[in-house]
């Protein structure tokens, strides 16, 4: 059964400012500064390199997290009814960012394409991560609606969604609706909230000590006994 009964839920935030400045740092950056507070252990917290962005050439997309799960393999036996997703969605925070796991294996059938695109574009959402597949990737390139997924199909197949608004875990990253994800070409990754405000200043901070390494090396002075002394510095991440 769905965990989502239609009622009333509190969803934490972040700033329309702390939004922007997150949208204008590419993902590395990102899972860089996160290391730099020593939050979580260094190899979580984001998708696995099996869930790629389609459309390598978009900027980066943060939203709050909407979660589905979704079979193609059979005709539909239970099934979310979709005007019940659609309030699921508008029940949480713009932007938003669909996330759904395939209970397929292998996936199967495409949910996401053309339509579905356009239909959570104007639902307030920016993106969809999925272990499943997608397709129409000429139409939704043209939408400027992000794909983060395992694979591209050809065929919709039985698709179908049969929960919603609970834990899915999709490329190794469990995720709940309403966390705070970010995702560019890279991937995708999880941003903690007491870390979102102070990411940005992290994000300077490490490109300051990395430029002191990359200047370094791309200078007329390079040399190995000066790179040596350059790694002595203490490293914030």
């Amino acid at each position: 059964m769905s965990a989502y009964r239609g009622g009333p839920a509190v969803y934490q935030t972040v700033s329309d400012a702390t939004l922007k400045a997150l949208s204008q740092i590419d993902s590395p950056s990102i899972c860089n500064a996160i290391e730099g507070f020593d939050y979580r252990p260094k190899n979580a917290g984001f998708m696995l390199p099996e869930i790629k962005a389609v459309f390598q050439e978009f900027t980066p997309v943060v939203g709050y997290a909407v979660t589905g799960v979704i079979s193609a393999n059979r005709p539909e036996g239970h099934s979310v009814r979709r005007e019940d997703w659609w309030d699921l969605i508008v029940s949480v925070p713009e932007p938003r960012f669909i996330v759904l796991h395939d209970i397929d294996n292998p996936p199967l059938g495409a949910y996401w394409g053309e339509v579905q695109s356009n239909i959570h574009k104007a639902l307030g959402a920016l993106a969809v991560a999925t272990d499943g597949t997608v397709r129409d990737l000429d139409e939704v390139r043209e939408l400027g609606f992000q794909f983060f997924s395992k694979e591209v199909s050809v065929s919709h197949a039985y698709v179908h969604m049969v929960d919603m608004g609970i834990p899915v875990e999709v490329g190794g990253l469990t995720v709940h609706t309403g966390d705070l994800l970010h995702g560019d070409k890279h991937g995708v990754t999880n941003i903690p909230f007491d870390l979102a405000d102070r990411i940005p200043d992290m994000v300077r901070t490490i490109a300051d000590y990395e430029q002191q390494t990359i200047g370094l090396c791309q200078s007329e002075q390079f040399s190995l006994d000066a790179l040596k002394e350059v790694a002595k510095i203490t490293r914030p991440y």
